[in-house]
């Protein structure tokens, strides 16, 4: 199937298949219908190239959402290029769903993806281990092992980091958990361990952020295990920004009304400092004490990317990128993708998974001697579990506009929920099972 097609069209079966599952309330939210005609297209079968003498090598740094769906489809749509995909972890952990470590529901094992199969089904060349520089000049990498590699492309996708708190120098004290692994099971033993009557306090940093919906999700679900088993406890939420940023509808509604007199919302409250001791913070709204405290720090592209010359939007704080093609306006035989990059679409893993197939089509043509698509489209997905029972959907597409050189929202395709549903969550999991599938295996 030529590789085009294939992306619009899987972008469109992608919205067919969610928005045709999706819609119902059990909350008297009401019913929101929505029908795109799509075309149903099936994933392209595993061929990758028989291995042999490669005519390209692309180097893969990080092997998130991300990073392994373009080492995936690099071998998958690629005419005998070397893919080496490396990571300083032998295996990823999902961010999406990791909250319902928190309440019980999933164990961290549950959310880990070896890379197995990149390797035996697709020839990836898997390396564990740390790229610590990147010469954009030479095309090579160097790892804290000492070892150089050269490409012809480098991939970057390392993921997000954050700023550093003042007063906060053992962040198990008050862990953001967002970066699933041990942060997440310190959370939630320190949940479990919090009495009734207790206070747990919840930090959402100015936007772009990792999972824009995330932070919401997660008040939610800990409320809800609050009601069930901390009675009298309550979840203070202090949101950076002037206003919930996403799906603020259903969140709102569940804050004053689901979960009224547990949650208490405060918008535009920024973090100063805080005091480990006394679990303390010292904010725009004065100084706020917790018993349990998910501070969640503001995000930026890794330190590689930055010292590499490569954190060159507006704010510093990210990779400026070419969308076509996802190259840096820094370095041109640097891609970066996911949520290191600098673009109008939402830092999420769905979206790492859109971003790099076109990455990937864009690479390969460009070693063909071929211009990228001039218009490529990404499709956003998903769900947030407003209870740990129930969930809601968001789902928009993106285009590519020439005038601005940047992706836009297509309007007709931005749909949500009216409420939450059972039966949203239960596709909640199926879409899970689709997405992490499309990237791992």
């Amino acid at each position: 199937m030529e590789r085009r097609i294939f992306l619009r069209n899987a972008s469109a079966f992608v919205t067919s298949l969610m928005l045709s599952s999706c819609g119902g309330s059990d909350n008297s939210g009401g019913t929101q219908a929505v029908t795109l005609p799509t075309t149903p297209t099936p994933g392209p079968t595993p061929q990758p190239t028989a291995s042999g003498v490669a005519k390209a090598r692309v180097i893969v740094v990080g092997g998130g959402m991300a990073g392994a769906t373009v080492a995936k489809y690099l071998r998958l749509w690629g005419d005998s290029i070397e893919v080496t995909l490396i990571d300083k972890a032998q295996v990823y952990t999902s961010n999406i769903l990791s909250s319902l470590v928190l309440t019980g529901q999933r164990s961290i094992a549950s959310l880990e993806y070896s890379y197995d199969t990149l390797r035996s089904t697709y020839g990836i060349n898997f390396v564990h281990d740390e790229v610590v520089a990147i010469d954009p000049a030479a095309t090579e990498v160097t790892l804290a092992s000492g070892a150089r590699l050269k490409a012809d492309r480098i991939v970057l996708a390392p993921g997000i980091d954050f700023d550093a708190v003042p007063g906060l120098t053992d962040s198990g004290v008050m862990p953001h958990a967002w970066k699933a692994g041990p942060q997440t099971t310190i959370l939630a033993q320190q949940l479990a361990a919090m009495p009734s009557g207790g206070t747990v306090v919840l930090t959402i940093p100015p936007a772009p952020y990792r999972c824009p919906p995330g932070p919401y999700e997660r008040a939610c679900l800990v409320a809800d295990w609050l009601r069930l088993n901390r009675p009298a406890s309550k979840i203070l939420i202090l949101d950076a920004n002037p206003q919930i940023i996403v799906e603020k509808d259903n969140f709102e509604s569940a804050f004053t009304r689901l979960y009224a007199g547990i949650v208490e919302y405060h918008s535009s409250v920024a973090i100063d400092s805080v005091d480990q001791a006394s679990k303390t913070l010292s904010t725009s709204g004065g100084m706020i004490r917790g018993d349990v405290i998910n501070l969640i720090p503001r995000q930026k592209a890794p330190l590689l990317v930055s010292k590499t010359g490569l954190a060159n939007d507006a704010t510093g704080r990210f990779a400026s990128v070419n969308v076509l093609d996802y190259s840096s306006t820094a370095a041109s035989t640097i891609h970066v993708i996911g949520d290191s990059s600098a673009t109008t679409q939402p830092k999420a893993g769905h979206i790492a998974n859109q971003e790099a197939k076109i990455c990937a089509d864009a690479i390969i043509r460009s070693l063909g001697g071929l211009a990228p698509d001039p218009a490529p489209i990404t499709t956003s997905a998903c769900f947030s579990t407003i209870t740990m029972t129930q969930a809601s959907w968001l789902h928009a597409m993106y285009e590519y506009n020439a005038s601005a050189k940047a992706m836009q929202l297509i309007p007709a395709s931005f749909a949500a929920s009216a409420g939450w549903s059972a039966g949203d969550y239960k596709d909640m999991n199926t879409w899970f099972g689709s997405l992490m599938a499309d990237t791992f295996a």
